[in-house]
């Protein structure tokens, strides 16, 4: 056979090649002889000999040599046994694939979020989820941002939502949202109620804040707004955790600075008051962050996918909260 003859060329062997031919050559390359493959496939002895040579006209190779008391693969045979075996293993995976792609998700998916983050991606994200896997099961834990992002760093955890500092470059980022924080007061406090307040109605009160409210650190804006209402040096509480640093404020601790969206149900009930500067409010932005690199089970994959999509799908200024 010449190596340029058409009756041997790639593209019409590929296309003219019967997997079931492939499938029955798998079996006679793993056994002794021609019935012993013939009684494996449940076929009588003739029909398996007519498709070894109905494959060997194909490939345009003998295959196996066959003799009284011999029967071996050939160097072609034993080429194209290594190939089919490969075919024949994705073939069989299929159906798990298949199965695994209409079966119910599971999965665990474990979330490192900061204590003041608020969005309705996230609830609509969460919501969607739930409702498209509700047998995947979903752990969320508040940490301050660094510890957040350390947990995605370690792969702990699935992916993080928090405020960034300094980036990792082996963790990806994408901005989530963008708040902006004002400065509160609880009920208990003496400025709690004046609409007629300026800055210089600030100086020398106490106030209370988070642990990453200095200059050298994430909230560096809050830390500057402090500075300029010209609040007290003295910080009477702090805490990682907004939820805290709320109870401090609404319990007269003193002056401290929220989101402005958050503390909007607050001030309605009558629980917090805001205070000056009410223009040029400092902007803080959240952060989805996860490994790249990390393996992710499906229900991981899927709400992160959720998430950036939501992110993508949504202009900036419907995610930025003022």
């Amino acid at each position: 056979m010449r190596k340029d003859d058409p009756h041997y060329e790639p593209e019409r062997i590929a296309r003219e090649l019967d997997w079931n031919l492939l499938r029955t050559f798998v079996v006679l390359a793993e056994s002794h002889s021609v019935t012993d493959a013939a009684s494996q496939l449940r076929l009588k002895q003739p029909s398996v000999s007519t498709a070894l040579k109905r494959l060997e006209d194909r490939v345009g190779r003998k295959l196996i040599n066959r003799s009284p008391g011999y029967y071996a693969l050939t160097e072609a045979g034993r080429l194209l046994y290594r190939e089919a075996v490969e075919i024949n293993g994705s073939v069989l995976r299929l159906s798990t694939l298949m199965r695994e792609m209409t079966d119910d998700v599971r999965g665990h998916v474990r979330i490192a979020v900061a204590s003041h983050v608020v969005s309705p991606l996230i609830n609509q994200a969460l919501t969607g989820f739930h409702r498209d896997h509700p047998k995947a099961s979903l752990k969320i834990e508040v940490l301050s941002s660094s510890k957040a992002i350390a947990e995605v760093a370690a792969k702990r955890a699935s992916f993080a939502i928090c405020l960034v500092g300094d980036h990792n470059p082996n963790l990806e980022y994408r901005r989530m949202f963008r708040e902006y924080f004002g400065l509160f007061c609880g009920p208990p406090h003496p400025l709690f109620g004046r609409k007629d307040l300026t800055s210089a109605d600030l100086e020398g009160h106490s106030s209370v804040s988070f642990e990453t409210d200095r200059l050298q650190d994430v909230l560096k804006p809050i830390t500057v707004m402090r500075a300029q209402a010209a609040l007290g040096q003295k910080i009477t509480g702090v805490s990682s955790h907004l939820e805290e640093v709320r109870r401090m404020i609404v319990s007269g601790l003193g002056v401290g600075p929220l989101p402005i969206h958050v503390a909007e149900r607050d001030v309605q009930d009558g629980q917090l008051w805001q205070v000056p500067p009410y223009e040029d409010l400092p902007p803080i932005d959240v952060y989805l962050v996860w490994s790249e690199g990390a393996t992710k089970n499906r229900a991981e994959q899927i709400l992160l996918d959720r998430l950036i999509a939501a992110i993508d799908e949504t202009p900036i200024e419907q995610r930025s909260y003022r």
